[in-house]
């Protein structure tokens, strides 16, 4: 295996560019029907496909695998609009498959091809942003939603906690556009999937006056601000890092609020114009297996979308861990982050405003 890497930014939005990706409709080739080889060329998230699981496949297979990863679904998208970049197999998170296809950059799969797809949790089948799962299958997910120190604030279940005058000053927000306006939609009323400007707009006014009252925007060490207790409460991605935290430090919460919060997950998708389409599809297949997808949480700290991979998972306190598997419960009512389209640019100016502010 090789494995050119660069760092995960979770859930990153290059603001500017989103709505260009939508529009655009242009893309490279089909690939051919056959497609074998012994070779697979992946792009993926740095750390969410362990070198444990590309390992095993390989000695299973003989296939080589060459692992390169990315920092965000802008930088993935770029590669492959460029036409050249040689992959056989891509992992974009949900609203990155939505302009995928606008693009005609992935294509839809072969789901005769595909064997374990039933093995896929409930929540991330048939999903909004892929119905019917026609051009990519889940493989790990996290929610959106806070953290709290409980020397701080005893008990808390409301992103209403994040925009309490009471803790003025302790209060940090992910800075990240559309993670922020998930909270400033819901606290409002909406749905953090909502596109409607008057929302929008009633969501950019709590989020400006929420904003006198935070510590400032963090999408880094937010997670050790609030296990030394510099930070009472901070919107938070789960995941490795928050997970950490929860797990060694009892003062600290992680919750989807009651509100919904959002979910995200990082899925497999085959490139228009993919050479080696037998081996992407016998690595799904492989990934699909209960036993291979429970590695992606001893292995990888995440959270797997394959229902019957929970089984399999020797760190069973990670199965406990709301910053790495939430609460069934609390899923169910968490909305998926899609992809604005046109009303990017109520988004774009709404942060705008908030940041000036």
């Amino acid at each position: 295996m090789r494995v050119r890497s660069v760092s995960r930014g979770v859930l990153t939005v290059a603001v500017a560019t989103a709505t260009a990706l939508v529009a655009t409709g242009c893309g490279s080739s089909e690939s051919s029907s056959g497609g074998g080889g012994k070779k697979l060329n992946v792009y993926a998230w740095a750390g969410e496909i362990p070198a444990t699981v590309v390992k095993k496949f390989e000695q299973e297979t003989g296939i080589d695998v060459t692992l390169d990863t990315f920092d965000s679904n802008e930088t993935m998208t770029a590669k492959l609009s460029s036409g050249s970049a040689g992959y056989d197999l891509v992992e974009p998170s949900q609203y990155s498959v939505q302009q995928l296809v606008g693009q005609k950059l992935i294509q839809p799969l072969d789901h005769s091809r595909i064997k374990g797809l039933d093995n896929i949790a409930d929540k991330f089948r048939d999903p909004s942003y892929d119905p019917g799962n026609k051009y990519s299958v889940p493989w790990i997910w996290g929610t959106t939603g806070f953290a709290y120190n409980k020397k701080c604030i005893p008990s808390a279940t409301s992103w209403k906690t994040l925009f309490d005058e009471k803790h003025k000053g302790k209060v940090y927000m992910l800075d990240n556009m559309l993670a922020a306006y998930i909270a400033g939609l819901q606290v409002t009323g909406s749905r953090a999937t909502s596109t409607d400007e008057g929302e929008i707009k009633d969501a950019t006014e709590a989020l400006t006056d929420q904003k006198k009252m935070l510590a400032g925007y963090n999408s880094t060490n937010y997670p050790q601000l609030l296990s030394s207790g510099q930070a009472c409460a901070a919107q938070a991605w789960s995941g490795t890092a928050m997970a950490k935290v929860v797990a060694a430090n009892p003062d600290v919460e992680y919750v989807l609020p009651e509100e919904g919060g959002s979910l995200w997950t990082d899925g497999l998708a085959i490139p228009r114009g993919a050479k080696n389409t037998d081996a992407a599809y016998q690595f799904i297949n492989f990934l699909l297996r209960p036993e291979i997808a429970a590695m992606a949480t001893d292995d990888g700290g995440s959270a797997s979308a394959n229902a019957k991979a929970r089984e399999f998972v020797k760190d069973k306190k990670a199965l406990e861990n709301p910053a790495v598997y939430a609460p069934d419960a609390a899923v169910a009512k968490a909305d998926f982050l899609l992809d604005p389209g046109a009303a990017m640019k109520h988004f774009q100016q709404g942060w705008t405003k908030v940041k000036a502010s």
